[in-house]
């Protein structure tokens, strides 16, 4: 299927919606206006936009879900967004916590031509700086077999697979804990609401909230 090409305002929605179709199962549009920080006008206008050109169906009263040539769409620019992640990290020495929006902005404006070339010259990555998979020019995503560190039982270990919260604030706060992709962590604390845990990373104990801990995506160990 030929991926349709679209403006980088309706690429980055694409993308948002994206991301809460993984994360809830639909992408209701007020989760849509939080994440990309507009008015609930300006949603319902632009999606009446992308279901006119076929990228989504929208559910009355519930959000909306990418048709096939949507969610195309949305792994192409997730891919050129993570390679370009990879090349601010890998070449530029740039903080993984300050990729995340500039890598975003260019991932609308790469030339397919410069992706294989780009992707050859980083050595073929696997992954984003953040541990998430970099979609394969079909489309393919190869994910590791991971949880949620939320999963995990008391006295439970598990190695950092990704990080999928990507706002710059949560990295940086998780990167002084040494909470990064391939740490080994171990689950000490739970307490009876669940709202904190605590974690053992590198010899040294950490109180996590339970909702930044859910972000953190571990194989169990």
């Amino acid at each position: 299927m030929e991926i349709v090409k679209v403006s980088p305002k309706m690429g980055a929605y694409i993308e948002a919606i994206y991301r809460l179709e993984k994360k809830t199962g639909l992408a209701r549009t007020s989760d849509l206006a939080e994440d990309l920080n507009v008015a609930l006008g300006t949603i319902t206008n632009t999606m009446e936009s992308l279901e006119k050109k076929s990228l989504v169906v929208r559910r009355p009263y519930r959000g909306v879900r990418l048709t096939e040539r949507g969610r195309r769409i949305a792994l192409d620019v997730i891919r050129k967004r993570r390679l370009s992640e990879r090349f601010m990290t890998d070449v530029l020495k740039m903080d993984w916590s300050s990729v995340y929006k500039p890598a975003g902005r260019s991932a609308h404006y790469l030339p397919d031509e410069i992706i294989k070339p780009l992707e050859k010259a980083l050595g073929h990555p696997q992954t984003c700086p953040h541990g998430n998979p970099i979609p394969t020019k079909c489309g393919g995503i190869l994910e590791e077999e991971s949880e949620p560190l939320t999963d995990l039982n008391l006295n439970e270990s598990g190695i950092i697979v990704k990080i999928t919260e990507e706002k710059p604030r949560t990295l940086r706060h998780l990167a002084k804990m040494g909470l990064v992709p391939r740490a080994l962590v171990k689950v000490e604390k739970k307490d009876s609401s669940k709202v904190l845990i605590a974690l053992k990373v590198q010899g040294i104990k950490h109180n996590l909230p339970k909702e930044i801990a859910s972000m953190i995506w571990v194989k169990k160990c």
